[in-house]
């Protein structure tokens, strides 16, 4: 085993032990490192740690430069932090990021958005699937259940569709109708659920799912084989119903997100509140919904713009 290979071992460790990352993120880690050793072994590169200079780090750019941005910058950062934790724990005298400048230009991409009335067609065909099936044994009436259920909790919450996957029955609190989430690098942030008909269908979810759930390690979302929902199975919930529901748009989990965040502002609540709701960490990142949200601002413009208050004759 070559000494990259067992540092890199070490820096896992440190991530998932002393900084308590994600699952997700030491995936995407380890994944960025090994392709990283990768390019040193088709380069017949030293793979001794200290070896590494900024002439190799330029040429592994280069290899990536075909990458989408974002991606680039994630497999950056990750060997930022695996370095920085080289020269913390001395391993190496000088880190080859040291006094780099790397720029990566990112396009901003305004997030898609739903209108109201698409929401309502998404929500109008999961119940009336969920009233076909009248017998509430079988199969059908169960999977058109927990799918109102999935949609439910995405445009409630506006949480991320990792967040409604993980859910426990322990995070759901039917009388309060308060939801724990749990975000990004273990942030917990509470939303209520004050829709009556929700925490209602919730309920019904639960007490037909009961068994399940325990059986599924109390996660919340269960699949048709008896365990956690994954992510990828609500992405594909989402799919099917917003193409039967005719939605010309391609409608994913994080459209709810968005979609959310943009009614909110159309109803005048403070970004700030729609900064604690999403769980974003810097309102910058929330603040994007504001250029977004183009029937505000239209509104904004037609009854507040000072032009009105004068007129020009000829």
């Amino acid at each position: 085993m070559s000494i990259i290979q067992n540092s890199t071992k070490e820096f896992i460790n440190h991530c998932k032990y002393e900084k308590n990352l994600s699952e997700k993120t030491i995936k995407a880690y380890s994944i960025d490192i090994r392709q990283f050793m990768e390019f040193l072994i088709e380069k017949n590169y030293s793979l001794e740690i200290e070896n590494i200079t900024k002439a190799e780090i330029r040429e592994y750019l280069e290899v990536i430069s075909c990458l989408k941005p974002k991606t680039i910058k994630r497999k950056i950062a990750t060997m930022k932090a695996m370095f920085n934790f080289y020269e913390f724990e001395d391993k190496i005298l000088v880190n080859p990021f040291r006094k780099m400048r790397i720029k990566i230009q990112e396009p901003k991409r305004l997030p898609k958005v739903m209108e109201i009335r698409d929401v309502n067609a998404i929500f109008k065909l999961a119940y009336n699937k969920n009233i076909s099936c009248k017998d509430s044994t079988t199969y059908s009436y169960l999977e058109t259940l927990r799918n109102v259920v999935v949609i439910e909790l995405l445009f409630a919450t506006g949480a991320r569709v990792s967040e409604i996957a993980n859910l426990k029955k322990e995070d759901i609190d039917f009388y309060s109708g308060s939801v724990s989430i749990k975000g990004k690098g273990d942030k917990e942030r509470n939303i209520q659920i004050c829709n009556k008909e929700t925490i209602k269908i919730l309920k019904e979810y639960y007490k037909l799912f009961k068994t399940k759930i325990k059986n599924a390690g109390d996660y919340f979302l269960v699949n048709r084989l008896g365990s956690k929902l994954s992510d990828q199975s609500i992405r594909g919930i989402v799919k099917e119903l917003s193409k039967k529901a005719k939605i010309q748009k391609q409608i994913t989990p994080h459209v709810f997100r968005h979609t959310l965040a943009t009614l909110l502002l159309e109803k005048d609540v403070d970004i700030k509140y729609i900064q604690s709701i999403l769980g974003h960490s810097s309102i910058m990142t929330t603040q994007i919904y504001t250029h977004v949200n183009r029937k505000k601002q239209r509104q904004i413009l037609t009854t507040k713009h000072p032009r009105k208050d004068f007129s020009m004759q000829f």
